[in-house]
């Protein structure tokens, strides 16, 4: 029987190997890898957008000063995901993005 050393597509055990990588090939444990979905920078969630909720920078800030600027004010509700100009972002900006790495 001839070695390994003869053939050099064998592997490392001898035996002829099918070339790719293991991760190439999808199984129900690495199905997932690769594709992601990520909330778009203007989305509540995003990197933007959440600087307006009420926990984020700009949000934050305006509702602690309170009066028409917290989350139910006349100006604050405004900014909410529900509100005209916040929900107006949510709907043409916001959302999620498929991405692959």
């Amino acid at each position: 029987m001839p070695s390994s050393k003869s053939h050099p597509e064998a592997g490392s055990s001898g035996f002829m190997t099918a070339g790719g990588m293991s991760s190439s090939t999808k199984t129900p444990a690495n199905a997932h890898v690769g594709h992601h979905e990520r909330n778009k920078v203007f989305d509540a969630h995003g990197a933007i957008g959440k600087q307006f909720t009420e926990k984020g920078a700009i949000g934050g800030t305006a509702q602690a000063i309170g009066g028409p600027l917290a989350k139910d004010g006349a100006i604050g509700k405004q900014f909410t995901e529900e509100g005209k100009i916040g929900g107006a972002v949510q709907g043409m900006l916001g959302g999620k993005t498929k991405t692959s790495y």
